[in-house]
């Protein structure tokens, strides 16, 4: 090979690297603009909404956080929000919301339906157990319908309506969402009844004061994000879906693979679904399954329903029970705690764990007082083994079952008050059932306690 030939190939080796060089840092440049803040002003003031946007140096802050800092997670809301918003809008929409507060979803989840806080706040919108129970929201070992993005959406709008209704503004029912109603209401008094978000800023809690300024930043930045070079690398795509009710145990990688459907699919079309099985006992419960297998899954439900009902569902039963905290498959009790009683004591006399009643009863330790109510849940067994122990150890009672319940003979010492506590019947059932006029029993009288 000639000289001049080498020199023309190590230059055009040469040339090809830096070529290749150049484009890979084409691919890993991201060009921020620069936007001043009277630039960023005057956008945010071409925005119609129906929420006062207030711009000031905090929001400032948060909108080059999410522009310049992070943009990943932008670019990530950016890659979701066209479905989740899809879901999100019809239901502001038919509770008369304003369309701003899908942005607040945003915030709460980073439209992530499985979102899970430190607080055990879930879902799109960051319900609590007890916030989400009273809208509505069951949450169970094997199925937490917090993480479903529309029922979670339908109790979100009623209970920031709720909220707004209470203070009469967006931006108050926006913070309270936050942090409750009676930490805005406290901030509402020690600003001297002021009624403005930015008036009682100083007054509500820290993460509240950063709350809504973020919501403000989102809301911008969604609006104008080709404006600060922001795109989604792809963009969120599930299959259509349609819905078939289920009243049975389903294993779904079973179904999914017998019904020839991806199970990431199936599962990412139904995120409440925590186990990956229906339970058994459900009534109603509507799958999210693609809309083109619905016909086949229709024609096949036998097969599919009676296939996927025998795979894995005693494991899965036992650990329901066995879990902490869960109340699957289990009787509500309530206790009234006594004098000398501990939980240690109360626990063996329920056959639960301490940590169990901790959890129910949202003890952060193990102090209880006399009179507390406390909730006790048991095994369904635990009814049976108890009333054996009861007959087994008081057969002097003579307590014998009927038609009509159980019959208690009356021993020295007892009372109404003490019948009806251990019975768990009232005093007026009692009194009725058995035609008492008053209060007065006598030792060897028969009382039915229990009207079946």
């Amino acid at each position: 090979m000639k000289v001049g030939s080498i020199i023309f190939l190590s230059f055009f080796y040469i040339i090809s690297a830096l070529a290749a060089e150049g484009d890979s840092l084409h691919q890993t440049y991201d060009y921020i603009p620069d936007a001043s803040y009277a630039e960023i002003a005057d956008r945010m003031g071409c925005l119609n909404t129906e929420i006062p946007l207030t711009f000031n140096k905090t929001v400032k802050n948060f909108i080059d956080y999410f522009s310049v800092r992070n943009r990943d997670y932008t670019r990530g809301i950016l890659e979701k929000k066209d479905y989740y918003f899809s879901i999100i809008e019809p239901y502001l929409e038919e509770y008369g919301i304003p369309n701003d507060l899908k942005y607040l979803a945003i915030v709460e989840s980073g439209l992530v339906p499985k979102a899970q806080s430190r607080a055990s706040a879930v879902g799109l919108w960051q319900f609590m157990p007890n916030t989400g129970r009273s809208y509505g929201l069951s949450n169970s070992w094997y199925i937490d319908e917090r993480m479903d993005p529309h029922q979670s959406t339908d109790a979100a709008c009623r209970y920031l309506k709720s909220l707004y209704n209470t203070f009469g503004r967006w931006d108050l029912a926006i913070a309270a969402y936050n942090c409750g109603p009676g930490n805005v209401r406290k901030a509402i008094r020690r600003s001297g009844y002021k009624k403005d978000f930015w008036q009682i800023y100083r007054y509500l809690p820290r993460e509240t004061r950063s709350y809504i300024p973020q919501f403000i930043a989102i809301n911008y930045l969604l609006n104008y994000a080709e404006e600060h070079n922001l795109f989604p690398d792809q963009k969120l795509s599930l299959a259509l879906s349609d819905t078939i009710v289920v009243n049975q145990y389903l294993h779904l990688a079973t179904f999914a693979h017998f019904a020839d459907i991806v199970l990431e699919e199936l599962l990412g079309l139904n995120p409440s679904i925590k186990m990956g099985v229906i339970p058994e006992g459900v009534h109603d419960f509507l799958l999210n399954v693609p809309a083109d297998r619905k016909i086949y899954i229709n024609l096949q439900r036998t097969f599919l329903f009676d296939t996927a009902n025998k795979v894995g569902k005693e494991k899965l039963e036992y650990l329901a029970r066995q879990m902490v905290e869960n109340t699957y498959g289990r009787n509500k009790n309530i206790y009234h705690v006594k004098s000398g009683d501990n939980l240690g004591s109360i626990a063996h006399r329920y056959a639960v764990r301490v940590s169990d009643i901790q959890k129910w009863n949202h003890l952060s330790s193990t102090l209880i007082r006399v009179g507390q109510n406390l909730e006790i849940w048991t095994l369904p067994s635990y009814a049976e083994e108890i009333q054996k122990v009861y007959v087994d150890t008081n057969q002097n009672k003579k307590l014998s079952t009927t038609k009509s319940g159980i019959i208690y003979q009356v021993r020295r010492g007892d009372s109404l008050w003490s019948i009806s506590k251990d019975s768990k019947v009232s005093i007026e059932i009692i009194k009725k059932i058995n035609k008492l006029n008053s209060n007065t029993i006598y030792p060897g009288q028969t009382l039915i306690i229990e009207d079946n």
